[in-house]
């Protein structure tokens, strides 16, 4: 520890950088597919009961995982 005279322990020596999420961009494309899939079931049952409205918010809720999971492939090139 520092001013201890002991050394830091192991996890301790390379800090991950504040704000910095190690795993947030699996953890964002695991919501955007999630999102997808959530998407595709509103759309079956909106189809299934014959709800347009429910059928319209699963084919938005898939355009948005599938165009957010887009963005997230762009960001991973450039890293």
């Amino acid at each position: 520890m520092p001013g201890t005279g002991q050394p830091r322990p192991r996890w301790a020596r390379h800090p991950t950088p504040k704000g910095v999420d190690q795993h947030g961009s699996r953890r964002q494309s695991l919501k955007n597919t999630a999102e997808e899939k959530i998407g595709e079931a509103k759309e079956a049952a909106g189809k299934a009961t014959d709800n347009e409205d429910l059928e319209a918010e699963g084919k938005s809720d898939q355009a948005k995982g599938a165009i957010k999971q887009a963005g997230e492939k762009v960001k991973d090139v450039f890293k």
